[in-house]
Formats: C-alpha cells, sequence, structure tokens
C-alpha cells in the first residue's frame, strides 16, 4: 500500500524528469539573441508618419491619459500644418487607441519592447524620435498591411537548433 502511495509518484516524476534530461535546451541568450516578437504587438513607442498627418488632433483626444501634445497652425493655404507633435512615453499605457483614431494612418505601434531611462525627461519623444528605425519598425497592429509583411513570431518550442 505505501509503495503505491508514494512509488507511483516518484517514479513518475523521475520519468518525466528523465525525458527532459536529453532534449535540446531550448534557452535564448537574450542579449544576444532575440526572439520575434508577435506581428500585432503593441509595442512601447510610436512611429509617425508626418508626411501623412493632417494634424486633425483625434490622436490627441483618444489618449485616455493625456500624454500626447500636438501644436497645429493655418498655413497660407487654410490647412492645418503640424508644428510639434510630442509623446510622453512615461504617462503612455500603450493601449493603441491613438493608432486606432488615427483618419489617415499615419500613427503606428512600433515591434520594440525595450525602453529604458534614467530620468523621466528621456521618455519624452517628439517627431524626430519617433521615426521607423532597425530595432522599432511599425508593426501590424490596426494595419494587416503592414501585417503581411512582418515575419512571422518564433516560439521557443518550435525553434530549430
Amino acid at each position: 500500500m505505501k509503495f503505491e502511495r508514494w512509488g507511483k509518484g516518484i517514479l513518475m516524476g523521475m520519468k518525466t524528469t528523465m525525458k527532459h534530461l536529453f532534449r535540446k535546451p531550448i534557452t535564448t541568450q537574450y542579449p544576444e539573441e532575440r526572439l520575434d516578437v508577435s506581428r500585432r504587438i503593441r509595442g512601447n513607442q510610436l512611429i509617425l508618419d508626418i508626411e501623412r498627418c493632417t494634424a486633425c488632433g483625434a490622436c490627441q483626444r483618444a489618449c485616455p491619459v493625456g500624454c500626447i501634445n500636438l501644436t497645429t497652425s493655418r498655413g497660407e493655404d487654410k490647412k492645418l500644418h503640424l508644428d510639434k507633435f510630442e509623446v510622453d512615453i512615461g504617462l503612455c499605457i500603450f493601449c493603441g487607441l491613438c493608432v486606432e483614431s488615427c483618419p489617415v494612418n499615419c500613427l503606428y505601434m512600433s515591434t520594440d519592447y525595450e525602453k529604458y531611462a534614467y530620468t523621466r525627461d528621456t521618455l519624452k519623444l517628439d517627431e524626430e524620435d519617433l521615426v521607423p528605425s532597425e530595432k522599432g519598425e511599425p508593426s501590424g497592429y490596426f494595419s494587416p498591411e503592414k501585417e503581411a509583411k512582418l515575419k512571422k513570431q518564433s516560439l521557443l518550442i518550435d525553434r530549430k537548433h
């Protein structure tokens, strides 16, 4: 009776241990090697296509925490022009409402998932900081045409060594 109660459980545990002991490791060496994130990730930075922006202010109105500040002016052609676009990433909750509310699709979430800073002043980004880079390209969140061009997500179990 005692062997069935304790011995069976120990044998099952040892069987699982032996099964995992001889397979290849699936650990990723993070700083040197990175996994591909999901195509529709809401990364921790916005990307602005300034040529397409009409300065309507829909993104500023849609932001629930008010982290987007934009300044506009009327030009000689009586159209709104964007003077300043600033995002405080320290306040942003990365909800994506600004991306969804943009009528001309000039805002994107990035694929970047690392953001660190020693001071809060460096978390305020202006239009020069919101351009796509090799680290933070536009993700497929709320834009299926960009999603089709991105790499598939690499899962730990499906990785080939």
